[in-house]
């Protein structure tokens, strides 16, 4: 689905990652447990999404999309602030399957394990609230970047967080849920980006971009990440990636040198490939496992590529702490 830069105003408060050498540190230290996966291998060729019991929606169907992002941004407007109200129980039960699948370290299935999902956020965010970053609805996945904070003005406080949905006849039937601290203190990276600043302005203004563009940049984007950590190969920085892109992971500087510098070092890296992927306007959104993983193996992080003339320009993602 097309969409601007100008956030959907059904949500409460609305504000905006190539994985640099954070992810490789989370790698190492390893990824939540997660529930079984119900989702298919990611496919960057793919123009549809495929969702449980065999249900195809397209890609390009913008109606299907636009519907299933108005039933995840209603569900956070009503339910997060007090997960416990009764309007919060019947907006649940109203946009989540019985049965539906949730991924992410101690995530539950069905309406409650959503609840619950909330709830917890307030446990570990005194005062806590929900400020949207990105959004995006792509085929029957609808993708949300956020902010869990007490303080909505400031960016370096609270926690980041990421759920993806997959969503059939209307409700959520599965659902991949990210979250990290917002690191204290100076950046590691010595960058003043935020994890959630959104610092990209092209040379020359363009439209926004179309449906096929958007599958093309999917594919790009997709296709730049599974080279670079499944296949290791870092030759994709020089032909993938803007020399200077924007990085708003809190421990990698801007620009591809250091990638480069840390790709060639001889560290030995776990290869990591994308397996969900979505892309809405000039964002590429994609979930990755361990390559070889079962259908019971943890997700190891989301990341958000911005794609623009052709080239990654800007990226965010949320490295779940080891579980």
């Amino acid at each position: 689905m097309t969409r601007t830069r100008v956030f959907s105003p059904l949500l409460l408060r609305t504000a905006v990652v190539f994985t640099g050498a954070a992810l490789l540190t989370g790698c190492a230290a390893g990824v939540p447990a997660a529930s079984v996966r119900t989702a298919q291998p990611d496919s960057s060729a793919r123009a549809a999404s495929e969702a449980p019991g065999g249900s195809t929606v397209s890609r390009l169907d913008t109606m299907a999309e636009e519907a299933n992002l108005a039933v995840v941004t209603r569900l956070f407007s009503v339910a997060f602030d007090d997960p416990d109200s009764a309007e919060a129980q019947a907006a649940a039960a109203t946009s989540v399957a019985k049965d539906a699948v949730a991924h992410g370290s101690g995530s539950a299935s069905g309406p409650a394990g959503l609840l619950a999902q909330f709830a917890a956020d307030h446990q570990r965010v005194t005062g806590a609230q929900m400020v949207a970053k990105h959004m995006a609805a792509d085929g029957d996945l609808v993708a949300i970047h956020y902010q869990i904070t007490a303080d909505p003005t400031d960016e370096r406080t609270g926690e980041a967080a990421a759920d993806v949905f997959r969503l059939s006849k209307g409700k959520i039937v599965e659902r991949w849920t990210f979250t990290q601290p917002v690191p204290q203190g100076k950046a590691a990276s010595g960058n003043t980006n935020t994890m959630f600043s959104d610092l990209y302005s092209p040379a020359k203004p363009s439209p926004s971009p179309s449906e096929a563009q958007e599958e093309k940049n999917r594919a790009f984007a997709v296709n730049a990440y599974d080279a670079l950590f499944r296949d290791h190969d870092v030759s994709i920085l020089d032909r993938a990636f803007d020399p200077a892109y924007l990085q708003h992971n809190p421990v990698a500087p801007n620009g591809t040198t250091a990638l480069k510098g840390f790709f060639s070092g001889g560290a030995s890296l776990p290869a990591m490939e994308s397996t969900v992927s979505l892309a809405d306007g000039d964002l590429v959104w994609t979930l990755s496992q361990s390559v070889g993983a079962e259908t019971d193996d943890p997700y190891g992080a989301l990341d958000i590529f911005r794609v623009d003339g052709g080239l990654i320009r800007e990226h965010w993602d949320v490295v779940p702490a080891a579980g």
